[in-house]
C-alpha cells in the first residue's frame, strides 16, 4: 500500500501547492511512483504549478462521485515517468469530498502507487480534514513569523486528534515541519522568527528549510515544479527535503546570510 502524505499548513499562502508539486515530483524522480491529489475544491491551483491545466478533463469530485474513473482522471506528467496528478474540481462544493469518497480513491491509488501526496487547502475547513484524515505522514509548512507558526500549531491539534489513526488508536501520524521563505538577513534584523525560534515553538522535526527565491513564483509561472530548478537555492532545498524524507542525513543549507567581501561592501555590488 502506498504512504499517504498530506501537506497542511494553518495559515494560506505559505507554499502548500509548491510544496506538494515539488514533493512529488522529487519522490518520482528517485524512482518512486507517486500521485499528487489537489483537495481544495472550488479553487484549484496544483494543475496549474504541475503545467497540465489544459490537459484537465475529469476530476477528483468524478472519480468519488463515480462519473469517471480513476484512469480518465489521472494526468500523467510529460516530464517523469511515474508522476501522475488528480486535480481537483473548480466547480463542485467542498462538500462533495465526503470520507467514504475519498478513503474509497485512496483505497484504488494505495494497490498502484508508492507515494500519494495530498495537497490540502489551508486552515480547518472540510476540504482540509478530508486531505488529513487518512494521512500516515503530515508536512507541516510555515513561514517564519508568529501568525503562520501558532497556526501551525493549532494544526498539530487537529492531526493529532481527527485521523482515521487517531480514531482507530493507531501510532499516530508522522509529523515533519517545513519552514518556507527563509530569509536569513531579515532574521538577523530581528524581523523573522529564526529556524530555532519556530522548532520550539512546534517541537517537529525539520525536513527542510526553503529560502525565500524569486525562482519560485518564476517556476510557478512556468507550471514547472521548483525542485526541477537546479539552479536556484529553492530548487535546491526542495531537493534536499525530499531526501530527507526517505532518509538521507543532510546538513541545512541556507540558513546564513551571504556576507559581502570587503569590495562588496564599499562599493554595494
Amino acid at each position: 500500500m502506498a504512504r499517504i502524505i498530506v501537506i497542511t499548513s494553518g495559515k494560506g499562502g505559505v507554499g502548500k501547492t509548491t510544496t506538494a508539486a515539488a514533493m512529488a515530483m522529487g519522490l518520482a524522480q528517485r524512482g518512486h511512483r507517486t500521485v499528487v491529489i489537489d483537495f481544495d475544491v472550488g479553487l484549484r491551483n496544483l494543475d496549474l504549478i504541475m503545467g497540465c491545466e489544459r490537459r484537465v478533463v475529469y476530476d477528483f469530485v468524478n472519480v468519488i462521485n463515480g462519473e469517471a474513473n480513476l484512469n480518465q482522471a489521472l494526468i500523467r506528467d510529460k516530464r517523469c515517468d511515474g508522476l501522475y496528478v488528480l486535480p481537483a474540481s473548480q466547480t463542485r462544493d467542498k462538500e462533495a469530498l465526503t470520507k467514504e469518497g475519498v478513503g474509497r480513491v485512496l483505497t484504488e491509488l494505495g494497490k498502484g502507487y508508492d507515494y500519494i501526496v495530498c495537497d490540502s487547502p489551508a486552515g480547518i475547513e472540510h476540504g482540509a480534514t478530508m486531505a488529513m484524515y487518512y494521512a500516515d505522514d503530515a508536512v507541516v509548512v510555515t513561514n517564519p513569523e508568529v501568525s503562520s507558526v501558532r497556526d501551525s500549531d493549532r494544526m498539530l491539534g487537529i492531526l493529532a486528534s481527527k485521523s482515521r489513526r487517531a480514531e482507530d488508536g493507531e501510532e499516530p501520524i508522522k509529523e515533519y515541519l517545513l519552514l518556507t521563505r527563509y530569509a536569513p538577513t531579515r532574521v538577523e534584523r530581528g524581523e523573522m522568527l529564526s529556524v530555532d525560534d519556530v522548532q520550539e515553538i512546534l517541537s517537529l522535526s525539520l525536513l527542510g528549510v526553503i529560502p525565500e527565491s524569486q525562482a519560485v513564483l518564476n517556476a510557478s509561472n512556468a507550471g514547472i515544479p521548483v525542485v526541477l530548478d537546479n539552479d536556484s537555492t529553492a530548487g535546491k532545498a526542495y531537493g534536499d527535503m525530499v531526501a530527507r524524507y526517505l532518509g538521507d542525513d543532510l546538513p541545512m543549507r541556507f540558513l546564513d546570510a551571504e556576507r559581502k567581501g570587503i569590495l562588496g561592501r564599499l562599493f554595494g555590488g
